[in-house]
């Protein structure tokens, strides 16, 4: 499997000259797992990764959203392979919300909002909304990618998705706010991952209040002391700290990620162009 970031940011997405390094694309990540392009959330770093896509058309592509806040889906009126007669696009989502994922699709790209609508995309397109626990399974190639789901923690709900292709594994989990406890799905969706990538949008401080005015309780994100309490729990092997707030320049990311490396060794920041191979 390759895992590549195209989007990493939380909320908004952030251009400018403080976030050059990291990158100011919202949610988007794309995992390779054999002949498989799988694809989690449709941020605007979804339109880059659409811009690459263009070479290998035709596709067949799987595109699973963690939840559909504006943050995770604004990409995806301006994904040009769904615009390609030829291309197909599986898309999914939980089923937990009051629209169908297709309904909240075509709502961004209703007029006045957007000028082209879902119907007119001509790709083919076929939408599925997931339970809970639910499993998917794509072909591979060598074999089959199992797709795994688990409920997060978030206003509204989201999926957390995890991945397993010949004996690897990654797991996506964003978007979720931690509890006193560690989140007992979420470690047993992530047990020994071989990449864990989580939501730490906050430091603790950001957290809790005592830096930036306002305690984030209740908000639906972690911060990176919580993502390594699951990455422990779980025996993961590799942490993504991922999701990162709009308000924290390249600087503030990478000291997020250098005290997070003084409590668990193998962490890294998400910035757009990472790419893992397993």
């Amino acid at each position: 499997m390759r895992i590549t970031f195209w989007g990493v940011r939380g909320s908004i997405a952030t251009p400018g000259p403080h976030t050059i390094e990291v990158g100011g694309n919202t949610s988007c990540v794309e995992v390779r797992a054999g002949k498989a392009i799988l694809i989690f959330d449709g941020g605007t770093g979804l339109r880059l990764l659409g811009k690459r896509l263009l070479r290998e058309m035709p596709i067949t592509a799987h595109l699973f959203f963690s939840h559909v806040h504006w943050d995770h889906i604004q990409g995806f009126p301006f994904f040009d392979p769904a615009f390609i007669p030829g291309n197909t696009i599986h898309l999914y989502g939980g089923n937990n919300v009051s629209r169908t994922l297709e309904e909240t699709l075509a709502g961004q790209m209703d007029h006045p909002s957007f000028p082209v609508h879902l119907s007119q995309m001509g790709a083919t397109m076929t939408f599925r909304d997931l339970l809970e626990g639910q499993v998917v399974e794509i072909d591979g190639g060598e074999g089959a990618v199992r797709i795994s789901t688990a409920a997060g923690n978030h206003p509204n709900g989201v999926v957390a998705y995890r991945v397993d292709y010949l004996g690897r594994s990654v797991v996506y989990a964003t978007d979720t706010e931690h509890y006193a406890v560690v989140d007992e799905r979420l470690k047993r969706l992530s047990h020994q991952a071989d990449v864990l990538v989580y939501d730490a949008q906050y430091t603790p401080e950001e957290y809790s209040g005592s830096v930036g005015g306002m305690p984030r309780t209740g908000w639906g994100h972690s911060t990176f002391e919580e993502a390594v309490k699951l990455a422990k729990a779980a025996s993961a092997q590799r942490l993504v700290l991922y999701h990162h707030d709009p308000m924290q320049s390249d600087e503030a990311v990478r000291e997020k990620e250098r005290r997070a490396r003084l409590l668990f060794d193998q962490v890294d920041a998400a910035y757009e162009g990472l790419a893992i191979e397993l």
